[in-house]
């Protein structure tokens, strides 16, 4: 079974998706005037302005969620696991992924809300599958993106996370009795599970109002407390950190004499993991954008672009030197003889641990510098990180179901079939193998991701045409309105209706 996982993952995520992805970003950010430096301080402003109603929250509550989507174990896991088997310079190409993929991330965030919807419970509803439709007219592409991230949010990714918050919960308590008390390490992970999935029953029940709530309160709270961490970390290591960047700078082009050997690896693994941990182009971000209430859809693009520079360029970059500064790290060379495949070592900072073993390294960095209770930190903030992202997965999952519904209300069993499978998923994967879990975690998110950035990059249009009209309204001086009809894009439903509804003074 493992080997089947991976020979899929190995096809979803050849060199074809990672170029595609970095292909896409430039292109944006090219078409955008890079909305990403130009537009930064509205980024900002916007960020903590905005409205919600009975049909949508704020442009923040929608930034937390999103945040909280991006913001799983790809951030602390997944960037150790980038430096294994890229090296240092992986953390070069994951900057470049995040600066360019802000662009992409503006234009599906407003793709969203531009042809977003309001549901048979009048919440507003939005994503891949509504513009693929909407804009596209392909509704067998619409249901196979909808249907993939059924599947892919609601049951392959979640597992990923659950068996993050149980490894690192484990190697924080099981100590060397290996929790004999509890029945093992094993035991142990299983229990973890079901209390996660407990709480996290609790909340998903509640639905986005509720998920909105506690992302809002929870996601900048851990972001900042772990970045906050990580300069401390830095601090008590000034004397490395030259080093650590003239190491991440060489090997990023292929001139450090022990990494130069594996740059394909480090564009690999650092495009991969700033994707999976970013999540601009995968489709993720746009469901949480389309629930934002705002007058202009733009808005919310500007907003959801400054997510991806909050997520990579200071959560994802503050794991990173937490591990480079204080050389808890372990890098591998991938070794291919006919169909075997073995890991040989460049770097064993950390000896006994696997690339899959990911937050365990970045523990054992913390711990190097403040032992007794860094690995205790780190299991924390990874709960919390990886905890939200799964509540984001299933509003995800539960959006596309939604979708997928009509205009009828979701059936309740499907809605409880779906909160069941998610619940059952993070108790699988808890105590399941951790190289299995990245695995079907990688399937979904490299899944999702060809079919949306495919999409997006054939509908790019009304995303710049939406920025334009932003701009223009900007310089006269006005808060911009959107009317899709004024500049020319069709089958807004949503902002023509109300559109007719401010005429009428409702």
């Amino acid at each position: 079974m493992e080997s089947i996982v991976q020979f899929v993952n190995d096809i979803i995520w050849s060199n074809a998706l990672i170029f595609m992805c970095l292909g896409a970003a430039l292109w944006f950010s090219l078409r955008t005037r890079f909305l990403q430096v130009r537009g930064f301080a509205e980024m900002c402003r916007l960020t903590v302005r905005g409205e919600k109603s009975d049909a949508g929250v704020s442009s923040f509550q929608a930034l937390a969620v999103s945040m909280a989507g991006r913001m799983g174990i790809g951030n602390i896991a997944g960037v150790a696991t980038a430096i294994a088997y890229g090296g240092p310079g992986a953390i070069f190409w994951m900057w470049v992924m995040g600066f360019l993929g802000a662009a992409t991330s503006y234009v599906e965030c407003t793709l969203a809300q531009i042809y977003k919807v309001k549901d048979a419970e009048g919440r507003y509803r939005g994503g891949p599958a509504y513009y693929i439709e909407k804009a596209m007219g392909l509704k067998w592409y619409a249901v196979a993106f909808a249907v993939a991230t059924i599947i892919a949010a609601g049951f392959l990714m979640p597992g990923v996370q659950a068996n993050a918050i149980a490894d690192s919960a484990a190697n924080v308590l099981c100590g060397t009795d290996g929790c004999a008390a509890v029945g093992g390490t094993g035991m142990f992970k299983l229990w973890a599970g079901i209390a996660v999935a407990l709480l996290l029953g609790a909340i998903i029940f509640g639905g986005i109002k509720r998920i909105a709530t506690f992302a809002e309160v929870v996601v900048p709270f851990m972001a900042l407390a772990f970045i906050l961490m990580a300069v401390t970390v830095m601090v008590l290591n000034a004397d490395k950190v030259p080093k650590m960047f003239s190491d991440i700078f060489s090997s990023a082009f292929g001139a450090h004499a022990a990494f130069g050997a594996i740059i394909g690896q480090a564009i690999a693994w650092g495009v991969k993991r700033g994707v999976y941990a970013n999540e601009a182009g995968q489709g993720t971000g746009p469901h949480a954008a389309a629930a934002a209430e705002v007058s202009h859809p733009a808005k919310q693009g500007y907003v959801q672009a400054f997510a991806i520079y909050f997520d990579t360029m200071l959560v994802c970059t503050s794991t990173a030197f937490l591990v480079l500064s204080t050389g808890m790290y372990n890098t591998f060379r991938v070794v291919r003889d006919g169909g075997k495949e073995t890991l040989e070592a460049i770097v064993s900072g950390v000896p006994g641990l696997q690339p899959s073993d990911g937050a365990q390294y970045t523990q054992a960095a913390v711990e190097s510098v403040l032992p007794g209770w860094g690995a205790g930190f780190v299991a924390l903030a990874l709960f919390f990180f990886a905890f939200t992202t799964i509540m984001a997965y299933y509003y995800m999952a539960e959006t596309n179901l939604t979708y997928i519904a009509g205009t009828r209300r979701t059936h309740p069993l499907a809605t409880l079939l779906l909160r069941l499978g998610i619940i059952g998923m993070v108790v699988f994967g808890a105590f399941h193998d951790a190289r299995m879990a990245w695995s079907l975690g990688d399937i979904g998110v490299g899944l999702m991701a060809w079919l949306n950035v495919i999409a997006i990059f054939i509908l790019q249009k009304p995303a710049m045409l939406a920025l334009r009209d932003y701009e223009r309204q900007k310089k006269l001086g006005l808060d911009p309105v959107f009317d899709p009809d004024a500049v020319g894009i069709r089958n807004a439903n949503y902002w023509v209706e109300r559109r007719s509804e401010a005429a009428r003074g409702e």
